[in-house]
């Protein structure tokens, strides 16, 4: 039991070590190759925090784990709203950027809900059908992903338009040094090669603590795992509200949020359909809850998420995680 606790945190650690290596490596490549810093920030920097919740839940879904996938997609998603929104919110008061109230939260929301209703198979379709989702509605997400970027993308055409949250990506490709080209192959290798063991050690890991204990997989996809692969997220918007960036912060969770339900969700559902666990709805339920909330907490007054609303966000997400837990458990 506590090798596997030692297996399962020590391979989050290497996971989310080698991604960071791994991102850096690519970005000094696609600089040396010219490629401009936003098209840098808008991919490569962009999806580097979600880095981890891909190599896992591939990996999960590789091995058929996808009760696990499931879970940490999910989790995640809620920990980024409950825990790590609520933390940064709590530390300091987070302004909105209106970029985010016009089109990072609307189109978060459309993908949760998105997620919830092709879910719902059994209750819309009749009992006979089973709750999961197939390869085709892995298509559908990651198509709906792509219609994502392509707004995102058109919304910046044309002199003089400013979008913040591209803008701070773009200055984080841009504060990555070049490096010499042996160094950035060895970053990408080694970083990938980090990814790869994290992904395979934190899995094999989870899968071993859910047997020992008799947890269902979704549950420590739900709770620990998620906590692992959260932890760039955390770690970004804490530093953000203590150098007063507090608009990266709520960027950072909406637009995870946004990749984790779209991109990842998509690309696992198309790896391997998912199978719903029992749950699962619930939890779905409950994501989609915290995310339309962000919604008038977000709009309201001036456009600020409160201390007060911060602990709010993080008592209800710890409420329900407890009893989630408790129920799985007993």
């Amino acid at each position: 039991m506590i090798l596997s606790i030692l297996m399962t945190l020590g391979g989050l650690a290497i996971l989310i070590f080698g991604a960071d290596v791994m991102i850096r490596g690519i970005t000094s490549l696609a600089t040396k190759l010219g490629v401009p810093a936003i098209v840098i920030g808008m991919t490569v920097v962009a999806f580097g925090t979600s880095m981890p919740e891909v190599a896992v839940n591939v990996m999960s879904a590789a091995r058929h784990q996808t009760d696990l996938a499931f879970g940490n997609i999910v989790g995640s998603c809620s920990i980024n709203i409950g825990w790590v929104l609520a933390i940064a919110a709590i530390i300091r008061p987070l302004k909105v950027d209106a970029i985010i109230i016009r089109r990072e939260i609307p189109f978060m929301i459309l993908a949760t809900c998105t997620l919830l209703v092709m879910s719902l198979d059994p209750q819309l379709d009749g009992p006979g059908h089973p709750a999961m989702l197939p390869r085709t509605d892995g298509l559908m997400l990651l198509l709906l992903f792509g219609v994502f970027l392509y707004y995102t993308a058109m919304q910046m055409r044309g002199p003089g338009r400013r979008d913040e949250l591209v803008a701070d990506a773009t200055d984080a490709a841009e504060e990555i040094k070049p490096q010499t080209n042996w160094k950035m192959a060895v970053m990408i290798l080694s970083g990938f090669a980090c990814v790869a063991i994290g992904a395979q050690l934190a899995v094999s890991g989870a899968v071993d603590i859910a047997k020992t204990l008799g947890i269902p997989d979704n549950i420590i996809g739900l709770t620990l795992i998620s906590f692992g692969t959260t932890l760039p997220e955390l770690v970004t918007c804490i530093i953000a509200v203590r150098r007063g960036q507090a608009e990266i912060a709520m960027g950072n969770v909406v637009g995870s949020n946004i990749l984790n339900v779209l991109f990842v969700g998509g690309t696992v559902a198309t790896i391997h359909p998912i199978a719903i666990p029992p749950g699962g709805i619930g939890d779905l339920a409950f994501l989609a809850l915290l995310t339309v909330l962000i919604f008038p907490i977000a709009i309201r007054g001036s456009r600020t998420v409160t201390r007060a609303e911060g602990i709010c966000l993080l008592v209800l997400y710890l409420t329900y995680i407890t009893y989630r837990t408790a129920t799985a458990v007993a």
